[in-house]
């Protein structure tokens, strides 16, 4: 029998007998109360549903199978994993199936913060009515199971802060329901593929950070994304950020693209993010100067351009801008500053060229930089080698 198919008996009632008659003694549960008496008033009580189908049978085999592969739960989340009535698991919730409200079914699974070591079994297929699965800062190891494609309704998958490995997983960009996507800290590599940011999964939160991806922004699929947030920080990114970054003005509020190995100038299209609230294009090589249109980002509350190669003036319609609570500007080439910046609340400027401006670079080190060629920025967004 293979770990997806369906599990058989030659009735269904012979099928709970058996259950039952083995696992009894396992049971640390009651059985469910029976309903109550009808009341004499017109609006009769709901009946509750049974917990007896062909679905939760499935998810018992799946949750069995997943505890027997478990190493290490130091919290003991699984102790109570006994017995027929997954939905009293620790962790396991329950509620009506979204094609037939008659009938109970496994709707999420939660063992955040467990550190429970182990892998995640192919028999996970078995949840298929699964919408969450939140297993972030636990110790899973090996990669996400191909099972899990048969999770068509699956909207949330945290397992960020894990041991998980291998390629990006592929089935993931073909669930049709997924909206959130938490990858982050753990050891995947190779291609993000282009469809992780494509409007067929139209994702509205991608965190992929502390990987070891890699992403080309030649394609230009990045900006195809219709996400609300984006945090690709501490992945290789190929390419410079093009201008149909503007493309994503109706959904973007977060972009987080911090330690990229970006070199690129900052198109002045970024000015049309007027839903964004937070930027961080820093400890890059993004270089030319800072984009005057940044001050029309009416929404922007942080902006980090920190440890760049950035140069010229600090626009003051940045520094005016209404809702702006963090500007971060430190270890960049900039040689002036408008005073209006010293009413951000929170402002580093250090290491720059400011003239009489406190904790700046010395003036050697600004002279050698003011000798170098300008910068020039093509119109790909890309900086073009000098003449």
């Amino acid at each position: 029998m293979s770990p997806l198919s369906k599990p058989r008996s030659a009735t269904r009632a012979l099928k709970h007998i058996i259950l039952l008659s083995l696992l009894l003694p396992c049971l640390p549960q009651p059985l469910p109360s029976s309903s109550p008496s009808p009341s004499p008033t017109p609006a009769q009580p709901s009946l509750p549903l049974s917990p007896f189908n062909e679905r939760l049978d499935a998810a018992y085999i799946a949750f069995q199978a997943w505890k027997h592969a478990i190493t290490e739960d130091p919290k003991n989340l699984t102790a109570d994993w006994c017995g027929p009535f997954v939905c009293n698991y620790t962790g396991v919730f329950c509620a009506a199936a979204p094609d037939d409200p008659c009938i109970l079914t496994v709707a999420g699974v939660d063992l955040n913060h467990g550190r429970i070591a182990g892998v995640l079994t192919d028999h996970l297929g078995f949840l298929a009515d699964l919408a969450v699965l939140h297993l972030n800062s636990n110790r899973f190891h090996g990669t996400l199971p191909t099972s899990m494609q048969h999770m068509r309704l699956l909207y949330e998958l945290d397992v960020s802060n894990n041991l998980l490995s291998g390629a990006f997983p592929s089935f993931l960009t073909s669930l049709p329901s997924l909206k959130y996507l938490d990858l982050r800290f753990n050891d995947f590599d190779g291609e993000l593929p282009d469809a992780v940011f494509g409007r067929q999964l139209s994702l509205d939160a991608l965190f992929a950070n502390d990987n070891r991806f890699n992403v080309s922004l030649a394609s230009g699929s990045l900006t195809n994304s219709t996400a609300s947030v984006i945090v690709l920080a501490n992945t290789k990114l190929a390419g410079c950020l093009p201008p149909s970054i503007g493309d994503m003005a109706d959904t973007l509020v977060e972009l987080i693209l911090l330690n990229t190995s970006i070199s690129s100038c900052i198109p002045p299209e970024i000015g049309k993010l007027k839903k964004l609230k937070v930027l961080d294009l820093s400890h890059n090589e993004f270089a030319g100067e800072l984009p005057e249109s940044i001050g029309d980002m009416e929404s922007l509350e942080v902006i980090n351009v920190g440890y760049n190669m950035l140069t010229g003036a600090v626009p003051e319609t940045i520094c005016l801008l209404p809702n702006l609570k963090n500007l971060t500007v430190v270890g960049n080439y900039f040689c002036e500053e408008p005073v209006s910046c010293l009413h951000v609340p929170r402002r580093d400027d250090r290491m720059n060229c400011i003239p009489d401006w406190p904790h700046q670079r010395s003036h050697e080190q600004c002279i050698a930089f003011e000798h170098r060629p300008p910068v020039h920025c093509g119109a790909d967004g890309c900086i073009l080698p000098p003449p």
